[in-house]
């Protein structure tokens, strides 16, 4: 992937989901107290959609956590030997059978398609499908942890930020305050 048309202030993870910008210096980031709400309010929205990229992340690794056992089930069904097993007929009515063994099976694809495929051909297909699913199971719980750790560094961002403004404001309030009557100051315990 090549970074031409990318700014370099900023990195993504190798899925595209960006870093969050680490204060180090407040002065980096707000210049005066007046852009200190629209710093506040921009670190915000970035960890709201850290948050929306969090919960679809955690939604496809709870489908794929139920997918891999489906997958590696039908891999484990032993193809050479009868197979026993119980199947419905209705709510209330079920039924033994032994079913031989086959050359072919029956696999789902999605969207209400069936296709049947030699055993050879489907446990290559299977494997495959089980590896992706690995794959992507790995990269979503990486993918987690990037983004836990993105919103910590987003909420203490704008915690630097508050703080930095609340001793500007502080810093402010003494300078102008200095100048007043020393009667009206307030002490810190009210």
């Amino acid at each position: 992937m090549s970074d031409t048309g990318k700014s370099q202030d900023a990195p993504t993870n190798p899925r595209g989901i960006p870093h969050a910008p680490f204060v180090d210096k407040v002065e980096d980031y707000v210049s005066s107290r007046e852009e200190v709400e629209a710093t506040l309010k921009s670190f915000q929205e970035m960890i709201s959609k850290y948050q929306f990229m969090e919960a679809n992340t955690q939604r496809r690794s709870m489908g794929l956590k139920e997918k891999i056992p489906d997958i590696q089930k039908t891999l484990d069904t032993p193809d050479s030997a009868p197979i026993a097993t119980t199947f419905e007929l209705n709510d209330t009515l079920y039924a033994r059978a032994l079913i031989p063994p086959t050359s072919d099976v029956f696999l789902w694809l999605g969207a209400n398609v069936m296709l049947s495929y030699p055993i050879p051909e489907a446990e290559t297909l299977l494997e495959s499908k089980l590896a992706v699913a690995q794959t992507n199971m790995s990269n979503c719980e990486e993918d987690l942890d990037f983004l836990r750790e993105q919103v910590t560094t987003l909420e203490v961002a704008t915690a630097r930020v508050y703080n930095w403004d609340v001793t500007q404001k502080r810093k402010q309030k003494a300078e102008t305050g200095d100048e007043g009557d020393e009667d009206t100051k307030i002490s810190p315990n009210g």
